[in-house]
């Protein structure tokens, strides 16, 4: 009998043989047919009702369309196109042509778009964001943008190498913030940010790529059509909930979701799925560090950081500041959230039990001394006047008030725990 596992998604019951590790709802959601087998890997674009697989063209055959051009190697490739390595000739500089698929080029209502998008694009010049040297197309009607060549790696290989320390992931989130920041403020969402389109450099700086290209290729975002009415552009395990859920209607919140799933897994080497610790539960990360990634991760987009200029500086004041010493007794790090119970929250709620704790413990103070002056004065009136009997009601009284002070106090002591 075959043992159920759990959706990666949502945690629903699934037979173990489930495509990917999800159920059939969270396959309709994704825009993936629950009937065929799912292709490994979270870096996959997802292009839901697209057609057969792209196969960029060969160095060779390429070079036939761009005469002024050296093309020298195929970087890679993806759903939203194909990168090559080339030279220009008369500039004698390297640069990355990146080319459309052909289908995009086939679409009369593309062309107008494609101009018009590509000139914002090419108008993001920042020392974190590739720069678009120039655009067009072909005779042959293939759209392609020529751009900066960034000599060095992604960050998809850097977390595949199981090399990378907090110290340098520290280091990187800052970068892609100045970035994703300027990009906002100019009314450009990247929506589709993973470790593939976070190019380091020989140096450590970095470069993030195909900035608009996830909008400029999706059809909604404009009266033309590409694939099909419910394509939805950007990679499964690194898009916001809304994202999925609402594509055409996000903004620049939904880019702050993929950079916490990309810090989760530069952080702890997994992804952030299903019931998930925080960070300082699976590696020696510092604890601040889960506030920070938990509440990126929010599925509420008015719950996030609302800019991400706000991530930069977290992280930039955790990282120029030491780690806290752990409390004795203390425990190390919060569990992971029940279902239905966003993690920073349930971090909120704790942090807000220190000032009821202290005022339980104020209280019963209080109450003790008050109670002991009572009997102070009591004395001293009895010694005064020859000693009469002390109503029974007095000490009977200070039980009463002692002994709820005492537990009082208790509670406080054990809320501060």
């Amino acid at each position: 009998m075959t043992t159920p596992g759990h959706c990666k998604q949502c945690g629903r019951d699934l037979p173990a043989d489930a495509p990917q590790g999800l159920c059939p709802q969270c396959l309709m959601k994704l825009g993936l047919p629950s009937e065929a087998p799912i292709r490994e890997g979270p870096e996959k674009t997802l292009e839901s009702g697209s057609s057969a697989a792209f196969s960029p063209p060969s160095p060779e055959e390429l070079s036939e369309q761009f005469h002024q051009l050296e093309i020298l190697e195929l970087l890679g490739k993806g759903g939203m196109g194909a990168v090559y390595k080339a030279r220009q000739k008369h500039l004698d500089r390297f640069v990355a042509l990146k080319i459309l698929p052909p289908k995009v080029g086939r679409d009369p209502a593309f062309t107008e778009r494609f101009t018009r998008e590509a000139r914002s694009l090419a108008r993001l010049s920042h020392p974190h964001i590739v720069t678009v040297h120039d655009f067009g197309r072909t005779p042959t009607g293939l759209c392609y943008f020529l751009m900066e060549y960034v000599d060095g790696t992604d960050l998809r290989k850097v977390i595949a190498s199981k090399t990378m320390t907090p110290h340098e992931a520290l280091a990187i989130v800052p970068q892609i913030c100045e970035a994703l920041q300027f990009a906002h403020e100019r009314g450009i969402v990247h929506r589709d940010i993973k470790p593939e389109n976070i190019l380091i450099d020989k140096n450590g700086k970095v470069k993030i790529a195909d900035f608009g290209l996830a909008r400029l290729l999706d059809p909604a975002a404009d009266a033309y059509t590409l694939t099909g009415v419910d394509q939805r552009m950007g990679t499964p395990l690194y898009m916001a909930p809304e994202q999925v859920e609402h594509p055409h209607s996000v903004d620049h919140r939904a880019d702050i979701y993929s950079l916490g799933v990309v810090f989760y897994e530069m952080l702890t080497g997994e992804l952030p799925i299903g019931r998930f610790a925080p960070p300082s539960q699976k590696v020696h990360v510092d604890v601040r560090l889960d506030h920070v990634v938990l509440r990126t991760l929010e599925k509420e987009p008015e719950l996030r950081y609302q800019h991400v200029s706000e991530v930069k500086t977290e992280v930039e004041t955790i990282s120029s500041s030491p780690a806290p010493e752990p409390a004795v007794g203390a425990v190390a790090a919060l569990p992971a959230a029940a279902p239905g119970v966003a993690p920073a929250a349930a971090a909120d709620a704790l942090r807000q039990l220190r000032a009821p704790a202290i005022g339980l413990i104020v209280t019963g103070v209080l109450a003790l001394a008050v109670t002991s002056l009572g009997m102070v004065w009591i004395g001293l009136n009895v010694a005064g006047h020859g000693a009469p009997k002390v109503s029974l009601a007095v000490p009977v009284t200070s039980i009463m008030v002692v002994l709820p002070a005492i537990f009082i106090i208790l509670a406080g002591r054990s809320m501060l725990r």
